[in-house]
């Protein structure tokens, strides 16, 4: 933790102005005027926005905010591109320990309570690659958020939406925690992807070792490389892969959609990952349809507008505007 202060920077700066805020507008005695002078330096520089909300996140995190705290509607702008390797939200426990809570700050990081440093991505219409602070690397799929939070005794990252690759620099004293849906995936050090779509979460081994289990518990499921295990948010038992679909699951590297003899019901959720408005089904006839076939990651939206020519189905519009998938009826037996 850094604690060199006498001369700041202009982003140290911003960062313990950040913490300031995020104290007094969650503070009882907040008063109209600081509301009026947090709008004026919101306004002030864009920087000032993103700091912010990094440091309101990482509050959130350790649950540093008061319970009875007044709700703070604040909306920053959204991030779509990944930030470059240099680039810092000074959001971390020596900002607030230095700005506002000198003597929490230092407990809170020696206890495990506040991370060191905090990182944001969010890939938007294109793949990233990502460092961590730890060394480890992250390939980020198209609309892909994460971020990722250093703490004393773990580092840990929580998969907001969307797929990505982990290159996790070997660390047997400090674990690397994944947080996607109800569930983590937990490691010292190896090569894994996470998927992650609604309440759905696929992890895939390529190398080492990961476990998987349910947020808060010690117990789990063990894979292997080469292995798989899928879990839903509302009932978390995880399901290991009935087949090999290894090589399918990592293809979004290439830019690749691998659908292999799936029903409607098993692949929309893997369409829809690349939509604006998720594609819906009519009926479960419709989902035991079956499809097959290698479509660009770049160009699904294409893909459904082409489902009618070569599937027995039909598209149509649901009362809110959402595409529908319609089976086309066999003609009636004549026999």
């Amino acid at each position: 933790m850094n604690h060199d202060r006498l001369n700041p920077s202009p982003d140290d700066a911003i960062a313990d102005a950040a913490a300031h805020w995020c104290m007094r507008l969650h503070a009882e005695d907040c008063t109209v005027a600081e509301r009026e002078a947090f709008s004026r330096w919101l306004a002030a520089d864009p920087r000032h926005a993103e700091e912010y909300q990094a440091m309101l996140e990482i509050w959130q995190t350790a649950d540093l905010l008061p319970r009875n705290a007044t709700v703070i509607d604040f909306n920053p702008p959204v991030r779509q591109q990944a930030r470059p390797r240099g680039w810092r939200p000074l959001a971390s426990a020596a900002a607030i320990a230095l700005a506002v809570l000198p003597l929490a700050g230092w407990v809170g990081w020696e206890q495990g309570w506040l991370p060191n440093h905090y990182q944001h991505f969010a890939s938007g219409e294109r793949m990233q690659t990502v460092e961590l602070s730890d060394g480890s690397t992250v390939q980020l799929n198209l609309n892909t958020e994460l971020t990722y939070l250093n703490y004393k005794d773990q580092r840990q990252v929580t998969l907001k939406r969307g797929e990505a690759f982990f290159k996790v620099r070997h660390d047997s004293n400090h674990p690397f925690i994944v947080h996607a849906g109800r569930g983590q995936t937990r490691v010292t050090g190896t090569q894994f992807n996470v998927w992650k779509y609604q309440d759905q979460v696929k992890v895939t081994l390529v190398e080492g070792s990961v476990l998987v289990s349910s947020d808060g518990s010690e117990g789990g499921y063990r894979l292997g490389p080469g292995m798989q295990a899928s879990y839903r948010q509302g009932d978390f038992e995880p399901q290991l892969a009935q087949r090999d679909d290894y090589g399918n699951s990592l293809a979004w590297r290439d830019g690749k959609l691998v659908l292999d003899n799936l029903s409607l019901e098993q692949a929309l959720p893997m369409i829809n990952r690349y939509l604006d408005a998720p594609l819906l089904l009519a009926d479960a006839s419709t989902g035991r349809i079956r499809i097959s076939g290698i479509y660009n990651t770049r160009e699904v939206g294409r893909l459904v507008n082409n489902l009618p020519k070569v599937l027995p189905v039909y598209l149509t519009r649901s009362k809110d505007g959402s595409t529908v998938l319609n089976r086309i009826s066999p003609p009636p037996d004549k026999g």
